[in-house]
């Protein structure tokens, strides 16, 4: 697979993810004061999802599936925040406790445009990549659209 179909897949899944995340919060009762178990369940349907592809290269042969002990560690730290942003996905749409129902038409475009402003400034302090004046220039247009989606048009301030 190209690169290019692997990257428009993944695209394409993450949206899944963030889409069905949603319609799972839509559906957290009134008096539900935690959403652990749905949290659970997606992360349970995410192992399954891997276990399948593993028996598929094992069956395949040729693999070498050993990795170093730093690989297992960081794939762990990015699971640690993984499960907290789905515990904290289902917070937001869900409405668990005081909080108010976000929709996702917020919610989601904060989330992954945040995500990939966070990721370039990361990139470039922790990874040590280069970034230029169009990375910059993004990111900083992705920080206003992040900002107008919060603001609130002229006809509804009183």
């Amino acid at each position: 697979m190209s690169g290019i179909l692997l990257l428009a897949a993944v695209t394409l899944f993450y949206a899944g993810y963030n889409i069905f995340i949603k319609v799972s919060g839509n559906h957290v009762p009134a008096d539900a004061t935690s959403t652990i178990f749905a949290t659970i369940c997606l992360q349970l349907a995410a192992l399954s999802t891997s276990l399948v592809f593993l028996g598929f290269q094992a069956t395949k042969g040729g693999h070498v599936f050993g990795l170093t002990g730093s690989a297992y560690m960081w794939a762990a730290v990015a699971g640690l925040c993984i499960g907290a942003a789905e515990i904290g996905y289902l917070y937001l749409f869900g409405g668990v406790g005081s909080l108010p129902v976000m929709p996702a038409n917020v919610a989601i475009p904060t989330i992954v445009s945040g995500t990939i402003v966070i990721a370039l400034i990361a990139s470039f302090f922790f990874l040590r990549e280069t970034i230029g004046l169009y990375q910059i220039a993004g990111s900083v247009l992705i920080l206003l659209g992040i900002a107008v989606f919060f603001m609130k048009s002229g006809a509804q301030a009183h």
